[in-house]
């Protein structure tokens, strides 16, 4: 997702971009609905979808959908009915399970779980055929991508132009599905149908496009291994710029750009920038995943979003000063922290956020030089909050929107800084190939070989110690499981300088600490969280982390913070 510090600077630009929104008013979604990630329990705990025919017909004028999900699901626990997550504001209009239609006595969806009583009882290891007809006026995004749903717009020549933004609220604002990161879908067909005039960009790859008799066309891909929220729709009368890439692994990466009318020449030119960056992130970190399929981007009247193979473009094509453009590079970089890598909760959402706010400056110091990243990184860090732990515990579930505790922001800014940190902490020949791992599961990940995953900060954590063969609790639970950021306190017992670092946590944090003296740098190696460092005198000029390498506590950040809110 987009970092929401940006929103009051796109305020006027937005305008520009999209001249009209929708008419309908923004209800609230039901509380269940509202919410990703809820526990997988019951019947939900023990489907998997295999297979998914979802046939969705938008009709732009009454800003209504109607659809039919076909599923395959493979079952591993006796069940007596089946459940899905479906927002209640869709009336369904029927229920099949094994080609037999059911009465509508058999489901029922007052809250959002949408449950199917079977007309047999089905074993673990059975395979169950399920289709679901609906229809409805989906929620409206209020605030897209942050406060999400569908976006019913128009380009500036008034022709419908529309767009989901779901990662926050979930696939079944506008899709029956398993709301829950831990779940993905092993192959989707996607069919969607639009007016005449309008194309439908979607994940994957495009099977066939159809033109049929009620001047309306549909089209149909096909996407393997998509995760919930990143199945999408974008739709416009859109064109597509289109080159091939030749990757450094040997394979050809299809690149397309779906951009409205007039916009060829900016669209060539952020497919220039995506070259760019897929030879940044294929050097840096692996084989872009989903080159058997495609790197595509849609123009969209919201900012954005890491759609898997299709991400949301929304920036307008504006120049930046460091000389490629931001959203593009973040999205894009979803597809190997987001799409590829993908949190086995949201409570480990940093994982997303985090590590692909950190490839920013990266990039910017492969491609710039070194100055770039620390401008990025200074300017993230005046972004961290930590007010709350960045992993919230076990059952509880964050709120990305609250601005009291700002995790939506941590997420990003904290999540980067913590990179950074390891990187000073570990090293860059352990922290990137443990990065490749977390990513793939192996060290070589191939071209053809690959296949997302699910990840916790322990996953990252036992990785981490493996590679380095250090023991990096102290660190972890500092960090990511504490709220208040770490201390670096110093006094003088005669000449000599203390140091000592203060944390909430049990453990004591290790972290060394760079010091110059008089413009000569000495590590001191934190044992136990303390370090002396004999000096000639108290008068010589002495910096404490001098590069700015480790995330701590900082009143000057915090006094700005303070008077900026």
């Amino acid at each position: 997702m987009t970092p929401r510090f940006i929103i009051a600077s796109l305020a006027a630009g937005a305008c520009a971009l999209a001249v009209s929104v929708s008419a309908q008013e923004v209800q609230p979604l039901a509380e269940r609905t509202a919410q990703s990630d809820l526990p997988l329990e019951g019947a939900r705990a023990a489907m998997h979808l295999d297979h998914v025919t979802l046939a969705i017909t938008v009709d732009p004028e009454n800003e209504r959908i109607s659809g039919e999900g076909r599923y395959r699901i493979a079952v591993s626990q006796d069940l007596d009915h089946l459940a899905l997550d479906l927002d209640p504001r869709y009336a369904i209009s029927g229920v099949a399970v094994g080609g037999t239609e059911l009465e509508a006595s058999a489901w029922r969806n007052p809250d959002g779980l949408l449950q199917i009583d079977l007309p047999d009882p089905v074993s673990a290891g059975d395979v169950v055929d399920l289709s679901v007809r609906y229809a409805g006026q989906p929620h409206v995004a209020a605030n897209p991508p942050w406060d999400g749903g569908f976006v019913w717009s128009e380009t500036p020549d008034g022709e419908p132009w529309i767009a989901t933004a779901i990662q926050g609220e979930g696939c079944d604002t506008f899709w029956p599905c398993i709301d829950h990161s831990a779940h993905r879908i092993d192959t989707i067909d996607l069919l969607v149908t639009v007016p005449d005039g309008l194309v439908a960009a979607g994940n994957g790859g495009l099977v066939e496009t159809t033109e049929n008799e009620d001047d309306t066309t549909t089209y149909h891909w096909r996407a393997r291994d998509p995760s919930n929220y990143g199945v999408t729709l974008q739709i416009g009368p859109y064109e597509v710029a289109q080159r091939d890439y030749a990757s450094r692994f040997g394979n050809v990466i299809p690149l397309r750009f779906w951009h409205l009318p007039g916009n060829e020449e900016g669209a060539e030119r952020l497919l220039d920038e995506m070259e760019d960056q897929i030879a940044f992130m294929e050097a840096t970190f692996g084989p872009y995943p989903f080159a058997d399929e495609k790197a595509g981007i849609a123009e969209t009247p919201h900012l954005g979003m890491e759609h898997q193979t299709i991400n949301a473009y929304g920036n307008q094509f504006k120049p930046e000063a460091y000389g490629h453009d931001w959203l593009l590079q973040h999205e894009f970089a979803h597809e190997w922290f987001a799409n590829q890598l993908t949190h086995a909760s949201i409570n480990h959402m940093w994982l997303h956020e985090g590590i692909t706010t950190w490839t920013q400056p990266l990039y910017l110091e492969w491609s710039r030089g070194e100055m770039l990243y620390d401008a990025e990184m200074w300017e993230n860090r005046q972004r961290v909050w930590s007010r709350v732990p960045l992993v919230p515990p076990e059952g509880t579930l964050p709120d990305y929107n609250d601005r009291q505790a700002q995790w939506g922001d941590d997420i990003y800014f904290k999540g980067a800084w913590i990179m950074h940190s390891l990187r000073y902490l570990v090293g860059d020949d352990v922290l990137f190939p443990a990065i490749t791992r977390l990513t793939y599961g192996t060290n070589d990940p191939q071209p053809g070989e690959i296949r997302p995953l699910n990840r916790t900060t322990e996953d990252f954590r036992a990785i981490l110690e493996e590679m380095s063969g250090r023991d990096l609790a102290w660190f972890f639970d500092a960090y990511f499981y504490q709220a208040p950021l770490p201390r670096l306190e110093s006094a003088y017992d005669g000449t000599d300088l203390l140091l000592e670092w203060q944390t909430p946590s049990d453990l004591p944090f290790e972290m060394p600490v760079e010091v110059e003296i008089d413009g000569e740098r000495v590590t001191l190696p934190m044992t136990g969280g303390r370090g002396r460092l004999e000096l000639e005198s108290t008068s010589r000029h002495v910096l404490l982390d001098p590069a700015n390498r480790v995330l701590r506590y900082d009143a000057a950040v915090e006094a700005y913070q303070n008077r900026n809110r």
